[in-house]
């Protein structure tokens, strides 16, 4: 089992706005350390772990700067070390020590210039390509794969993982596309196969206000979305004729303003069609198809989604309701050889909260 300590400060901005959300997305043990404190107890709880073969840290601005030297430190205590580094610009660069949140590093990457409709301007994607995506997902698998290589030869390593690199690495299909000329690719948002452009990857609003995404690329699932919809081989034949793209997507429009998306679902939906209800937060821990997956599940009262992938042995148990800010602060640090006495003192010094 892996136990997972986050050392974070909890006061200003984030402390003050994010700690309800926080407690949806964060699910294990906390230990809630301010201002000056956490480079040295970082150092502490790294040391007195030596044992710990992985161990992930993302920094930004000043604090990045006061712990630049930690990895190596630790490194030099436990050679098998693996130790994450996850920030936006990267560990070097004119820009690793600027502030940026995930919608300056897709900027960086040429993700975000890629996303909106044509015409428009770019529609920043949630901070999901970014924190989530060529943040997170990069650092977990680069983490995973140290670990594997350390078990091999025995010596660990940085992983510097930069969220304009994952980011970009998540467009390799894209750039390639527009590289080789693939599907006449553009260097312009709204135009292309897979960003609105093609009438047959879009999303359509329903007579009743709401939205179904259509996809069907492959050339046999188009030709059962125009025998199911009685579309007119004559106008819709060409499938791939881009010059005519636009004017096929409004005669789709106006086609799908006729009934609701549940009655348009009724018909399309299951079908090798390619054709989804928009669900929103709401509305997906609800449908049939996810509630069959038990994709959602409920904790403390909220839906929330479960523990992905799915595995045919290991079954993740159902997440516990994250622990409130603090919770386990004084449980950690007295594992790792503080006494009532130092812990009072810090607590007294304003370290601890």
């Amino acid at each position: 089992m892996t136990e997972v300590i986050r050392i974070g400060n909890c006061s200003g901005f984030y402390g003050d706005r994010l700690a309800a959300a926080r407690e949806m997305i964060d699910g294990g043990p906390i230990d809630v350390l301010t201002g000056d404190y956490l480079a040295e107890l970082t150092m502490s709880i790294l040391y007195n772990q030596q044992q710990t073969r992985g161990q992930n840290m993302g920094y930004v601005g000043t604090f990045l700067k006061q712990l630049k030297d930690v990895a190596e430190d630790c490194m030099a205590r436990n050679p098998k070390l693996v130790y994450g580094r996850m920030t936006g610009w990267g560990q070097t660069g004119p820009l690793s020590q600027a502030a940026g949140h995930d919608i300056n590093y897709i900027s960086l990457s040429g993700a975000l210039h890629g996303i909106g409709r044509a015409g428009d301007k770019p529609v920043p994607p949630l901070n999901l390509v970014g924190d989530f995506g060529g943040g997170g997902m990069f650092l977990a698998f680069g983490v995973v794969s140290a670990l594997l290589e350390a078990g091999r030869s025995g010596k660990g390593q940085v992983v510097d993982v930069s969220m304009v690199e994952g980011s970009a690495a998540l467009m390799h299909m894209m750039y390639s596309n527009f590289n080789l000329g693939a599907f006449n690719w553009q260097d312009q948002r709204g135009v292309n196969l897979l960003d609105t452009g093609a009438h047959f990857y879009e999303v359509y609003e329903t007579q009743d206000g709401k939205y179904l995404s259509v996809g069907p690329i492959e050339p046999q699932f188009y030709q059962l979305l125009k025998e199911l919809m009685g579309l007119d081989e004559a106008v819709f034949g060409n499938q791939y004729d881009a010059a005519r793209w636009p004017e096929l997507k409004e005669q789709l429009q106006a086609l799908f303003k006729t009934r609701t998306r549940d009655a348009w679902c009724e018909l399309l939906e299951g079908t090798d069609a390619c054709v989804a209800p928009v669900l929103s937060m709401t509305e997906a821990p609800q449908h049939p198809h996810n509630v069959a997956r038990n994709s959602f599940v409920t904790v403390g009262g909220h839906p929330q989604p479960c523990p992905a992938p799915k595995f045919s042995r290991s079954e993740p148990a159902v997440p516990a309701p994250a622990p409130r800010q603090g919770q386990h602060t004084d449980a950690v640090l007295t594992e790792l050889g503080y006494d009532g006495q130092h812990l009072a003192e810090l607590r007294a010094e304003g370290a601890l909260s």
